[in-house]
């Protein structure tokens, strides 16, 4: 798993279409974080690539998540058999004809990440009403149909608003980018603040190195974040965690539920400090690092009320076995 903060989205569109089972295993070979699915009905695009039943046979041949970008007129008629695929996010085009919400809902109650791409003629807030419907904004930097076109400077801009419409999540929200991003583009887009980088045609150029390039990219990306947007520090690692309380089982399941309530994730680790008086150490509540300081600062309150929680629960138990 990478350290840093970008993420490499491997597209597999520009692979051998004849034995995409050996072009997934490459990518994750070669350290790509997700497999990026380009499906084209020639219809919403001028092109036709595969469906949910290539996406379906090529689940079984690896762990990595399934990023479907569906690039079709009518994606609420499909949507329920890309979810049975196996499909971990699924975006759709905010461009597209019929109603928006209903697949929105769909892949959403299906447990799976929604997103919404935007060609680079739309403008971000084409997006606004489906605001808190969506987990993911793709922002196309070339138009979308075909593989290795040259990349649009001006459309990239368009993350730093789909940065501010995914700003109210603490975490989970996530700007993809697709279109022309190689060694030559990924600082660039990584100084706008993208999290996800979709890379093709640079993968599988002919003499390159397939895990270099992957490095290089999520490096430069890395670099230029730092630099454009982190005051010249290494971005924060997404794959931290930092423990915000240590407390006996019970009271630190109910501030685990508090804080997730709240779209924070939470782990819960058996610790090495205080033993209790049931014989049982304390837990460790984790939080990614990036959002260890918004969730001490948001739960200041819940989290010394769980300290005194966590006495009294002490003392109680100490007085029954007395």
């Amino acid at each position: 798993m990478a350290s840093g903060r970008a993420r490499v989205a491997a597209s597999i569109l520009d692979a051998d279409l004849s034995n995409l089972a050996y072009a997934v295993r490459r990518v994750e070979k070669a350290g790509a974080d997700r497999i990026h699915l380009d499906v084209m009905d020639g219809q919403f695009v001028p092109n036709l690539t595969f469906g949910w039943k290539t996406i379906q046979a090529l689940r079984p041949r690896t762990e990595l998540p399934f990023d479907a970008h569906l690039m079709i007129s009518e994606p609420g008629r499909y949507v329920d058999r890309f979810i049975e695929a196996g499909c971990d996010s699924i975006t759709i085009h905010a461009e597209i004809d019929e109603p928006i919400e209903p697949t929105l809902r769909a892949i959403r109650a299906a447990g799976r990440a929604a997103g919404l791409a935007i060609k680079p003629g739309t403008k971000v807030r084409a997006l606004a009403g489906y605001r808190e419907l969506i987990d993911i904004v793709l922002v196309m930097t070339v138009e979308p149909g075909f593989g290795g076109q040259s990349f649009m400077r001006d459309a990239a801009r368009k993350i730093v608003g789909a940065r501010d419409l995914l700003s109210y999540l603490p975490l989970g929200g996530e700007v993809h980018v697709d279109g022309g991003i190689n060694r030559e583009t990924a600082e660039y887009v990584g100084g706008l603040g993208v999290d996800i980088l979709v890379v093709g045609s640079a993968l599988f150029h002919k003499g390159h190195d397939m895990g270099r390039e992957v490095r290089l990219i999520r490096a430069l990306a890395d670099e230029g974040y730092a630099f454009e947007l982190n005051k010249g520090k290494p971005p924060i690692p997404r794959d931290e965690w930092r423990s915000i309380a240590s407390l006996p089982l019970k009271v630190g399941e109910a501030l685990r539920a508090t804080i997730e309530a709240g779209g924070i994730p939470v782990i819960m680790l058996r610790a090495d400090g205080r033993m209790n008086p049931d014989g049982v150490r304390d837990y460790e509540l984790l939080v990614p690092r990036q959002v260890e300081t918004l969730t001490l600062e948001r739960y200041a309150a819940e989290r010394a009320q769980a300290y005194l929680d966590a006495d009294a629960w002490r003392a109680s138990f100490e007085s029954v076995t007395s």
